[in-house]
């Protein structure tokens, strides 16, 4: 099957060509003729496989069957909106006057708003954003036609189930409008969504996840936490890749990763979940330029992240919830490529492997330093305490105390005794006080009262003593 099958628009054809695609991917080729068809569809597919394909096409579709058509996405994260986005406004380039509107949080609203005041054919958004925009009626949600969740499960997973809920309360009854669901577990919640809000899904599931990671070369290396980003390093040197991810469990972890990878040499940078929303897009857009090798993310920044050609993924931190394994790893392998996924397994993770190998069905192969050739790399960040903003060691005042006291400095007390000679004694006057201690010392001393002295031998010092140590 190719695309020419579908009898897709000169528009949409035009576009597939410009973007150099053959031939359908799988989950292309089974759910275009439903989509198309206009019927609701409950798929079950993995980030990569081409899933965002096929609700574009089948929006762009409907809308050049009927210019009237609007269309509703909705993402779990911004950086998913975004990318979907681009990629709407890319495959849309010969579909003349469409207007595509990105709406997220943590920027400003005054642009968003003039996108949708000046009109727009296709929302895409994150459901608080969303649900903003629903209370100021500034966004009418019964004007959509379609209606498309992406990566549902990680939004319930991130606590947005009620959100969506109000949506669809807030839309055109299901029989009139068509909703796509796409997730990579088709869980209770999701299917629950399906038969309250949809109209009869067909439901197709592409591929199960635990499948196509036995795509993707995985390696296994036991270490300690001390040794870790050592062996990171050394990993590194031997690849050499153009672009990887190292994934962390903790902010914390991706900020002090990143950072010992700038000092060591690397364009590394760092995602966070509560980065600000300009940064992150600013790190994001850099990296997929090759102007950054690696990104240092955890699960919640990571999540919706379309990235193509990624040579190695890095599991700095065995995941915790073994599924987030096989979407971490997953991304290294899109659209049928195959890739590379490492991971460090140290003794405060170790816990979570047994659920990741039962999961996928595999032992993952363990490899070892010495065995696999690996050079000790000089770590140029060891010792160096970092600041939890990424700042370079440098930068800190805690830093420069923290050197201050690792300087070797002579000790003022002792300082007399460092520039005098081997033990030369200190010259002192002598005092009347050890005088008569040295005269008294192992002598026996009788006591005489001033009285008992005769005056004449008052007038000579020496006489006077001389009476007073008298035996």
């Amino acid at each position: 099957m190719d695309f020419n099958d579908l009898w897709l628009s000169k528009e949409s054809m035009d576009a597939i060509n410009k973007h150099g695609f053959s031939k359908p991917t799988e989950v292309q080729e089974k759910v275009l003729p439903v989509s198309l068809s206009g019927r609701d569809v409950m798929v079950q597919s993995k980030t990569g496989s081409g899933k965002t394909l096929v609700f574009l096409l089948t929006i762009f579709e409907q809308y050049l069957k009927n210019r009237d058509s609007k269309a509703l996405i909705v993402a779990p994260t911004r950086e998913l909106a975004v990318q979907i986005e681009e990629d709407a406004k890319s495959f849309s380039e010969f579909i003349e006057g469409y207007r595509i509107g990105c709406f997220y949080g943590g920027v400003g609203y005054s642009r968003q708003l003039e996108e949708v005041e000046e009109g727009i054919n296709l929302a895409v958004g994150t459901p608080g954003r969303l649900i903003d925009f629903l209370k100021s009626g500034k966004i009418n949600f019964k004007d959509f036609s379609i209606v498309v969740l992406d990566e549902a499960d990680r939004m319930f997973d991130m606590g947005f189930y009620p959100d969506i809920e109000r949506m669809f309360r807030s839309m055109r009854p299901s029989q009139e409008r068509q909703t796509m669901l796409f997730s990579a577990t088709l869980s209770v919640k999701v299917r629950n969504l399906a038969w309250a809000f949809m109209n009869d899904p067909a439901e197709v599931e592409v591929r199960p996840e635990e499948v196509t990671v036995k795509e993707i070369t995985q390696e296994l290396f036991h270490v300690t936490s001390s040794e870790k980003f050592s062996l990171l390093l050394s990993l590194l040197k031997k690849i050499g890749p153009e672009s990887a991810i190292i994934f962390t469990n903790t902010k914390d972890a991706a900020v002090e990763v990143a950072s010992r990878l700038k000092i060591n040499g690397y364009k590394a940078a760092f995602l966070m979940g509560d980065m600000a929303q300009s940064r992150r897009l600013e790190t994001l857009e850099r990296f997929k330029a090759g102007k950054l090798t690696i990104l240092v993310a955890t699960d919640v920044a990571a999540r919706g992240l379309q990235i193509d050609d990624l040579e190695l993924v890095v599991n700095y931190d065995i995941p915790e919830d073994y599924e987030n394994y096989v979407h971490r790893i997953g991304r290294t392998a899109r659209a049928g490529k195959s890739g590379k996924a490492v991971t460090l397994a140290d003794e405060e993770y170790i816990y979570g492997l047994e659920p990741i190998e039962e999961y996928i069905h595999m032992k993952i192969p363990v490899l070892w330093p010495d065995e696999c050739g690996l050079e000790e790399v000089e770590d140029k960040s060891k010792g160096l305490k970092i600041r939890k903003d990424g700042r370079r060691p440098s930068d800190t005042r805690k830093n420069k105390v923290e050197r201050k006291k690792t300087e070797k400095k002579p000790n003022r007390k002792q300082k007399p005794q460092i520039q005098k000679k081997k033990n030369v004694p200190l010259k002192k006057e002598a005092s009347m006080e050890d005088i008569l201690k040295k005269e008294i010392e192992g002598k026996n001393v009788r006591k005489v009262s001033l009285s008992d002295v005769k005056a004449e031998e008052k007038k000579g010092l020496f006489s006077f003593f001389k009476r007073l140590f008298a035996k």
